[in-house]
This record gives C-alpha cells, structure tokens and sequence, in this order.
C-alpha cells in the first residue's frame, strides 16, 4: 500500500499532507477525553510497524504488507488504532524506511480513510451490546470492507501520479490483497478469543478493548 517517492508532485504531496494532519487533529482530541486510549495508541503503532516490517512483499504498482487491521482494531479500538497507523507509519520511516517518509501523509491516508468510513459502516456494531460477534465470516467482512478501501485509495494516488501506471499492475496489486482477506480473520479470532479469556485482567482491561467484544 506504499506510494513510492516521485510518483507524485510536490503540490499533491503537499495537499495529502495537509488532509492527513487535519484528519488526525479531529480524533486526536479524544486522546485527552479518554487517558487510557494513549497507551493503547502507542501499543496499536507498536504492533502494527511490527506487522507490516514481518511480511512485505512488491507486487504489481504497490506493496502486499500484513497489516494487520482488523486485529489491532479488535484489540485497541478505533482511535487508538486510526492513531497508531499514521504513527507506526512515521517510526518506519525514522528508523526502517526515511524515503518513505516523503509520503508520510499520502500513505497514512491509505489506511486511515478507508478505516474511518470501515469503522462507520460496519465495525463500530461489534463494541455495542447486542451487536456483531467476533467470528471468522463476519471479520471477513470487515476486512473486505477495509482492504478495498486501501486498494482504492492506492489507486486514486496512482491516478494522480505524474506517469501513467498500467491498469494491470493495479488488478495485481489488487488481486494480492484477497488471501489476505481470508486468512487475517484467522489470526483477529484466535488473538481475541485469547485476551477474552482473560477479559477481566486488570491489564487486559485497561490496554485493550476485548472486553465489550461478544464471541459467537
């Protein structure tokens, strides 16, 4: 989901990075509201930059990346988790990547816009009572929901960049991300199903969120 440096002008880069910040200043606020979403901030970009420095491989017009999304969302919530993105993003840069961080704003805007319109659409009914359970066929939904976010936004960058890319590069890049649609669920269950377990820890409780999580 990396946009490389040079695909796109200075004015577009400009522009995302301006969108980024003011996207994240609307949910940072809620960081001073709610005190324990910090440490689950920085847990969410720790275990996320851990995901996506696992497995990355090139395929087509961008990268595959375990991202790990649905199981840091489960786990640490929406906010903590729409942070921890742009943040993890920002400490592979510092420390794995710094080309990558030309496109700090544009790449942070793959991930966290199509969450935020995931969380909308379907994710938030599995923190109410009485809403979705945790179980593989509905986090295939969700992260159906979500990887095609990510896949469109790659290809909105791709349309604006400064040379054309072949639209079958895009299909492959595309087509990459579907094992991962089916197999993530897997590993979002099992984790959940394991701190649920242990649901009424002291620490389970105030670094993750599981605990309003239903099992089927």
């Amino acid at each position: 989901m990396h946009i490389e440096p040079g695909v796109l002008n200075a004015a577009k880069v400009l522009y995302a990075n301006a969108t980024a910040i003011a996207t994240i200043a609307v949910f940072a606020p809620k960081l001073l509201r709610r005190p324990d979403y910090l440490i689950k901030t920085v847990l969410a970009a720790l275990f996320f930059s851990v995901f996506m420095e696992v497995f990355h491989l090139p395929v087509g017009a961008s990268e595959l990346h375990f991202v790990g999304a649905s199981a840091v969302y489960f786990v640490f919530g929406f906010i903590p988790t729409l942070l921890g993105f742009a943040i993890g993003l920002l400490l592979q840069g510092l420390l794995f990547e710094p080309l990558d961080l030309v496109h700090l704003g544009v790449n942070s805007l793959s991930l966290i816009l199509p969450l935020i319109a995931t969380h909308g659409l379907l994710g938030r009914r599995f923190f109410v009572e009485g809403g979705l359970s945790i179980r593989w066929a509905e986090v295939v939904k969700f992260d159906a929901l979500y990887y095609f976010g990510v896949v469109a936004m790659v290809g909105f960058w791709l349309a604006l960049g400064e040379e054309p890319t072949p639209l079958h590069n895009w299909l492959l890049f595309a087509a990459s991300y579907l094992p991962l649609v089916l197999c993530e669920p897997l590993f979002t269950c099992l984790v959940v199903r394991t701190l649920k377990r242990h649901a009424d820890n002291q620490w389970v409780q105030r670094l993750t969120s599981v605990k309003s999580l239903a099992l089927a």
